[in-house]
C-alpha cells in the first residue's frame, strides 16, 4: 500500500501528541496546573503555616466569645467553645505542637544556632501553659460546671494574647530558620514525613477535617461571613 507524504506526516503528529498527553499524565501532581491542586503541591513549610491559619480562626472564636461573655449573651456558646477546644487540644497541641514543631523543628534550629535558636525553650513553655489553658477551658464548658463567664472571657483573652504573637513568631523566623537548615530534597522528605504523621493521627487529611470542623463553628457562632469584618472607612 502506498502511503504519501502529507498522510505520513499526519500520522506522526497525530503519535507524537498522543505521547504528550500520555506523558502529562504520567507527571507528578506537584508538576501539574494548579487546577488540579494536591496534597503534593503543599512543601512542609507551607503546612504548618495553614495549619496555623486553622489555630488564628480558633482563637478569633476565642476572642468574639470573650466578648459575648461579657455581654451576657452567651446562652448558646459553650458547645461551640468546647468544640473549638477540642479541636485546638487535637489538632494544634497534640498534632502540630508536640508531634512536629517539637520533634522536628525546635531541636533542628537549636542546633543551627543563630536568632531563632533563642526561641524553643519559650515557644515550649508557652505549649505548656496553652496546654492547661485548654483544659481549663474544655472543663468550664463540659456543662458539668458552672459558668463563671467573666473568668472564662479572661481566660480566653490571655490565650489568644499569648499565641497571637507566638504563631507569629514562629512563621516569621522559626519556620523559615528550620527550612534554611535543610537541603530542597529533606525539605521533600520532611513534607512527606509530616504527611504521614498526619495520616497516622488522624487516618485521613487532618487538615481538610479541622478546616471543615472550625467552619462549622463559625457558622454556629454567625462568624462565617468574612465581609461583616471589614473595617470602617475613616472620616477625620
Amino acid at each position: 500500500m502506498k502511503i504519501n507524504r502529507r498522510d505520513l506526516i499526519a500520522g506522526i503528529g497525530s503519535a507524537g501528541a498522543g505521547l504528550i498527553l500520555s506523558s502529562c499524565s504520567l507527571l507528578p501532581r506537584k508538576n501539574r496546573s494548579p487546577s488540579q491542586p494536591s496534597n503534593e503541591d503543599i512543601t512542609a513549610v507551607e503546612d504548618l503555616m495553614r495549619e496555623h491559619g486553622i489555630l488564628r480562626r480558633a482563637l478569633f472564636v476565642y476572642s468574639e466569645s470573650a466578648v459575648k461573655l461579657r455581654s451576657g449573651s452567651a446562652t448558646t456558646l459553650f458547645d461551640a467553645l468546647h468544640k473549638t477546644a477540642g479541636l485546638f487540644r487535637t489538632f494544634g497541641e497534640e498534632y502540630h505542637e508536640k508531634k512536629l514543631e517539637e520533634t522536628y523543628i525546635f531541636p533542628a534550629i537549636k542546633k543551627a544556632g543563630g536568632e531563632a535558636a533563642a526561641y524553643p525553650d519559650i515557644l515550649i513553655a508557652q505549649h505548656n501553659r496553652g496546654w492547661q489553658i485548654t483544659d481549663y477551658i474544655l472543663a468550664m464548658t463540659d456543662g458539668r460546671n458552672s459558668h463563671d463567664g467573666e473568668q472564662l472571657s479572661l481566660v480566653l483573652e490571655s490565650f489568644v494574647r499569648m499565641y497571637r504573637p507566638h504563631a507569629a513568631r514562629e512563621d516569621t523566623i522559626v519556620f523559615p530558620a528550620w527550612k534554611h537548615t535543610l537541603t530542597a530534597k529533606q525539605l521533600d522528605e520532611m513534607g512527606d514525613k509530616f504527611e504521614e504523621i498526619e495520616q497516622q493521627q488522624f487516618g485521613k487529611d487532618g487538615f481538610e477535617d479541622a478546616a471543615e470542623q472550625i467552619a462549622a463553628i463559625e457558622r454556629e457562632l454567625g462568624l462565617a461571613d468574612l465581609s461583616q469584618f471589614t473595617a470602617e472607612p475613616v472620616r477625620i
